[in-house]
């Protein structure tokens, strides 16, 4: 067996006290050896999402710590495995599921502080040291990078268009912006045969988009009232699934554009939180609205077994070397991209 590595870089996230902004820092580290459940990681790539930023920035609850690795997302190769490890082998490519420890079904108590890069130590590292159960296999169709995007945007997507959504074929979804969430909504959403309308404030965006295979698309600046162009794009009918991740402002618009027996899922709150309830309104249309949060492993494993029977490729912004984490972070803050942000790490 080869000799285990008891060194390595990771960035941290590091700040005086437990309260307030972080610094992002790369420094020396241990490698801890696994236990008997557990097993050694050699992380190939890390990708971003919107909370990192929020972390980074003290505006995310982490709990009262002083320091922190970030990123929930992270894919890599087992190379050491404990002695009671029967899951996985040496030389398994695998990714991290976002809550550690949420496997299947409804999520218990526990599993809020079992958040990657959150409530523990995530992936933004050479190596990781994880239970067993915190893994699923990689798609094969999918390399490292590719793969490093999936448990948080992917599972969300997944999460929101397949368990709580009912996504049919020839179905219409909605999906508000470009970002991780939503660039995976659009590559689902087309492999399951429907259709995809696309808001953002940015043309160049929704070129891209109508170039990826979306039919309709909508500049929610020029147009305000963007449901009515939703109602136009599906002759009145409205649409069936709906990935909710601006908030109060984006809400009633995407409540309006919802058609009947259709469902919205509460993702995100880029525009803030809060915001009135049409209950009424809600009943009427027999609309169901879902707040979720990531999703399991179960969800997870699911997931990918749909990416490799549709051979779906995750849609990468750009790929960054571990040398410049901090670039990632300030591309990921400023907006301007589409898809998802990548780190390479060795």
């Amino acid at each position: 067996m080869a000799t285990q590595p008891t060194t390595q870089k990771e960035y941290q996230l590091v700040r005086t006290g437990t309260q307030g902004p972080f610094t992002l820092k790369l420094v020396d580290a241990p490698v801890r050896a696994p236990g008997p459940h557990e097993v050694l990681v050699k992380v190939h790539a890390a990708s971003l999402n919107r909370r990192d930023v929020f972390v980074l920035q003290g505006n995310y609850p982490v709990g009262p710590r002083d320091s922190l690795v970030p990123l929930s997302d992270g894919a890599g190769e087992v190379v050491a495995v404990g002695s009671s490890v029967t899951r996985l082998h040496v030389g398994d490519r695998v990714a991290g599921i976002f809550f550690q420890k949420w496997l299947s079904g409804r999520p218990g108590p526990d599993v809020l502080n079992s958040a990657l890069g959150g409530q523990i130590d995530g992936m933004l590292a050479q190596y990781v040291t994880l239970n067993e159960q915190g893994l699923v296999a990689l798609p094969s169709n999918l390399s490292y990078e590719e793969g490093a995007t999936l448990p948080c945007a992917g599972v969300t997507a997944w999460n929101g268009l397949f368990t709580r959504g009912d996504i049919q074929k020839g179905d219409t979804v909605l999906l508000e912006g470009t970002g991780g969430v939503s660039s995976f909504g659009l590559v689902f959403a087309l492999a399951a045969g429907a259709k995809v309308i696309i808001t953002s404030s940015h043309d160049a965006k929704l070129q891209e988009a109508r170039k990826l295979g979306a039919f309709g698309t909508i500049n929610y600046k020029k147009v305000p009232d963007w449901e009515k162009s939703v109602r136009e794009l599906t002759g009145g009918a409205g649409v069936q699934e709906v990935l909710e991740v601006g908030g109060k402002d984006s809400l009633p618009h995407a409540l309006a554009s919802l058609g009947a027996g259709g469902h919205i899922a509460l993702i995100g709150g880029l525009g803030g939180f809060g915001g009135d309830v049409p209950a009424m309104a809600l009943m009427m249309s027999n609309a169901t609205v879902s707040g979720l949060y990531v999703g399991s492993r179960a969800d997870f494993e699911a997931m990918n077994a749909f990416i490799e029977q549709h051979n779906v490729k995750p849609l990468i912004a750009r790929v960054f070397p571990f040398s410049d984490a901090k670039g990632a972070y300030d591309l990921m803050d400023s907006g301007d991209f589409f898809g998802k942000i990548v780190i390479r790490i060795q």
